[in-house]
């Protein structure tokens, strides 16, 4: 890679990391894990779409750290590396299964297959973070009182399916029209 793009490359992740860290800090204080997690879900494939795996991957993996050191993390630090490998294997299988798709040539069947991605992924999201965080952190490294458990489950359980298929079936949306604007082939 030349230097101007590694400055490009540089530029656009710092960009998707701030945007990200941004609208969770303006969206966390509304008190709605839907809108929040489905907008960082969306900018998480967004960049992996726009930009790459390794940008996809670097902002999914800095966002909660960054926004955690900013005070609007998690309330439990502990459970920050399994929100960051949940991220990463998010954006991991989306790449992945986007490149089985790059032989399809039906149009139908390609946007099926799209659309089949952002649930397989949302589904396997939800379960690394419901297994990591539930029924390991949860037991294991944090000492809970009964009102947190259930909300910590709560919040780790169906609505990390319904935020990332939100953000990935708006992703799928908008990214056609992103990489008509940015002048980018398909990813």
């Amino acid at each position: 890679m030349t230097i101007r793009g590694n400055v490009l490359w540089i530029t656009r992740t710092a960009v998707f990391t701030a945007l990200l860290v941004t609208m969770q800090l303006v969206t966390t204080p509304l008190g709605n894990q839907i809108v929040t997690g489905s907008i960082n879900n969306l900018i998480m494939i967004v960049s992996l779409l726009t930009c790459g795996l390794a940008t996809g991957m670097v902002v999914g993996i800095i966002s909660p750290i960054c926004v955690s050191m900013m005070g609007f993390g998690p309330a439990f630090p502990p459970i920050i590396p399994f929100i960051v490998i949940g991220n990463a294997i998010f954006i991991l299988v989306w790449f992945l299964l986007r490149k089985l798709n790059k032989a399809d040539n039906s149009i139908a069947l390609y946007k099926v297959f799209n659309y089949s991605i952002a649930i397989l992924a949302a589904v396997i999201k939800f379960l690394i973070l419901y297994t990591t965080i539930v029924k390991f952190a949860m037991p294991f490294l944090l000492d809970l009182n009964e009102a947190q458990s259930v909300v910590l489950s709560l919040a780790f359980s169906y609505p990390q399916i319904i935020t990332a298929m939100i953000g990935g079936v708006i992703a799928l949306t908008i990214s056609p029209r992103l990489h008509k604007a940015l002048k980018i082939d398909n990813l």
